[in-house]
């Protein structure tokens, strides 16, 4: 029975984690990053609004052009995971329930009274703007993305580490009129 379990285990390999290849300029950066297909992060979230707020754990996986968010926190949420591509977006709640949905903001909002922002996450959480929709960049000194406004969020990257090899963001908060979302990225796999 072990060795038959040993086989199995052994048979089903996991992607190997990538490194990044070299970033030493803004615009290598977001050629580099805005291609890449298959990555992940974990970490932490704070959400805040003007009545209530929460502090919970991010998960994010990306496989080209589709996401998997899994959101878990405190006060009643349970776990939510948010996924899907540029056609759909499905919300499964703490009950499992499945719901399509068609803006994961607004539904978030309703549901919740709070929201953080899918449609550009992805690409916040790498360093570089969302290319759907304009943006006002602020780059350090490094070459790397320290102020962002895009889609009425303004968004600060206050703190980057290594992640692939490569400097990634650790520390970023994007707020808009309402909201303010804290994200701490603990962990980034790039796969091959």
């Amino acid at each position: 029975m072990a060795a038959t379990a040993v086989v199995l285990f052994t048979g089903c390999a996991a992607p190997r984690s990538a490194l990044l290849p070299e970033i030493d300029s803004w615009d290598t950066r977001v050629s580099v990053l805005a291609d890449l297909d298959e990555w992940e992060f974990s970490g932490r979230i704070g959400v805040k609004t003007e009545l209530d707020g929460f502090n919970g754990k991010l998960r994010w996986s990306q496989d080209q052009e589709k996401f998997r968010a899994t959101l878990s926190g405190p006060l009643g949420i349970g776990t939510v995971r948010i996924e899907g591509d540029d056609q759909s977006v499905v919300m499964t709640d703490k009950e499992g329930v499945r719901t399509e949905i068609e803006d994961a903001e607004f539904e978030l909002r309703q549901r919740y009274g709070w929201t953080i922002p899918i449609a550009s996450l992805r690409y916040w959480a790498l360093g570089i703007p969302d290319p759907s929709a304009a943006a006002e960049t602020r780059i350090d000194d490094e070459g790397r993305l320290e102020k962002l406004a895009q889609r009425n969020w303004s968004v600060r990257i206050s703190r980057y580490d290594v992640g692939g090899g490569q400097q990634m963001p650790k520390l970023l908060t994007a707020q808009n009129p309402d909201t303010r979302v804290r994200l701490v990225i603990d962990h980034w796999i790039f796969f091959d």
